[in-house]
């Protein structure tokens, strides 16, 4: 009897299909990314399992990042212990804004024990004209240390202008620490980061991709930016180190970016350089001890604004970022504003929107007209039908690309971050948000998005409703793979 290769290849094919199936269904925690992933393997077995076990697989459970930076247990207790007493302090003084959103500030300190901090002073950068200007400024001020984290570090003029500040900076014997993303910052690998090391900066990738054209990484990136100087002083929002970001008039034809970044003077920097000393005990091979020095217990302020900052990615044990969210719209009273350059936000965020107005308050939501990316682009329209019949006022972008990711709730609060509105920002990035209870700052933000209103159209939900089929059916498509994103 003649073997049969034929016959056998197909129940390999079978047996391999089945198993990877059956390893999407074991591994995976999301249904809607179990669906997605099921229907790439059985429609497309080869391409869905190669980008399954590219970019799908569950690191979290095989303890892909370690961030405590505290190993004696006790000491911890210790902080904790110290941070609860503080917020309990905080609380009985509060301002009528820290009140209204008391239950936030309760779920974000239990959830990831970020402190809330007063005494802070905090100011809005916005565009990286605002930005860039601020950052030279405090990194050529720098006395003690310099971190840095960025998930794109380009080497242009701006990038170019910030290395030779860290390395004047590390020749002055300034400690100068640099974590740049392996993939977003996959241009500076070689010639900027050499240049820096042999000057005396430290740098290290996140995460480090072997093989850029076989980069089996492209989850989990690290994409925070976060610098903190002397640690009194930090800079966190959504405003990379490239050229794009600024919008120069000599320019005119250049593609017109908005973007929203922040300063803070004061201890809400604690926590990101909290984040900044795990994230580089993990992808540096130099312990750093989160001593004194790095964080400044004696800021001077002016002002006595609180903030909190609020940190997720693979390895939090819930998805912070997305539940912050969700409770500061769950206590909203009059408005909610979100600007976001994806909007890819699943069940959960398009349930708290609807209740949202059902409830009375007023919601806008400000995206692009068309991001730099024309899937998403399709996937994010696919949600506007439900928030639209809801009552959410939908706006798009024109003036250029808006890159912000920021809300603002009754005037009263405002969270500038990190973190877009879509399935990657709140389960496989490293995020971070600050959330701002002022309303000084909350009514800046809000009138610089009242603002960004007048460069955006209303999307009329008549018309909407009547656009032909040919232009529903891609997007009902893309949302079908929404979750993969």
């Amino acid at each position: 009897m003649r073997f049969d290769w034929v016959t056998v290849t197909e129940v390999l094919y079978i047996l391999g299909v089945t198993a990877v199936c059956f390893r999407i269904i074991y591994d995976t925690r999301s249904s809607a990314k179990t669906l997605a992933y099921l229907l790439l393997t059985i429609f497309l077995p080869v391409i869905g399992a190669i980008i399954y076990f590219s970019v799908g697989l569950n690191y979290r459970k095989r303890r892909l990042y370690d961030k405590k930076i505290i190993k004696d247990t006790q000491l911890q207790l210790q902080i904790q212990d110290r941070i609860s007493v503080a917020f309990e302090q905080r609380l009985q003084n509060a301002s009528p804004e820290l009140r209204q959103f008391e239950r936030l500030a309760q779920l974000s300190l239990t959830n990831s024990w970020s402190p809330l901090t007063g005494g802070n002073r905090v100011k809005l950068l916005i565009n990286g004209e605002e930005k860039f200007k601020e950052v030279i400024d405090a990194l050529k001020h720098a006395q003690y240390h310099i971190h840095l984290e960025y998930y794109i570090f380009e080497d242009g003029n701006i990038g170019q202008e910030i290395k030779n500040i860290l390395i004047e900076k590390a020749r002055q014997g300034v400690e100068v620490r640099f974590i740049y993303d392996d993939f977003g910052s996959r241009s500076i690998r070689h010639d900027l980061v050499e240049e820096l090391k042999e000057a005396g900066v430290q740098a290290y990738p996140f995460y480090r991709i072997l093989f850029l054209a076989l980069a089996n990484r492209l989850n989990y990136r690290n994409h925070r930016k976060i610098i903190i100087i002397d640690g009194h002083t930090a800079f966190t929002g959504g405003i990379n180190v490239s050229d794009r970001y600024i919008n120069s008039p000599s320019e005119p034809d250049k593609l017109y970016w908005r973007d929203t970044h922040l300063r803070i003077d004061g201890p809400g920097t604690y926590y990101l350089q909290y984040l900044f000393i795990g994230d580089w005990n993990f992808c540096s091979d130099i312990y750093l001890e989160p001593n004194r020095k790095y964080f400044d217990l004696n800021p001077e302020g002016d002002n006595d604004v609180t903030v909190q900052v609020v940190g997720s990615g693979p390895d939090s044990e819930q998805s912070t970022i997305l539940l912050s969210l969700l409770s500061a719209i769950s206590q909203a009273q009059s408005q909610i504003c979100i600007t976001t350059p994806y909007f890819i936000p699943g069940d959960s965020l398009i349930d708290a929107l609807t209740m949202a107005v059902l409830s009375g308050v007023e919601v806008t939501l400000l995206v692009p007209e068309r991001s730099d990316s024309l899937f998403v682009d399709y996937a994010a329209k696919s949600y506007y039908d439900d928030l639209l019949d809801a009552g959410v006022k939908i706006y798009q972008y024109q003036k250029g690309f808006i890159h912000a990711k920021t809300m603002v709730v009754d005037s009263r609060l405002c969270i500038v971050g990190t973190a877009n509105m879509d399935y990657r920002s709140f389960d496989l990035n490293f995020e971070v948000n600050t959330i701002v209870y002022d309303k000084t700052i909350a009514q800046q933000l809000k009138d610089v998005f009242t603002n960004d209103l007048k460069d955006a159209v209303l999307i009329n939900t008549a018309e909407w409703d009547k656009r032909p089929w040919y232009k529903h059916l891609p997007e009902r498509l893309a949302r079908l793979l929404s979750p993969l994103l």
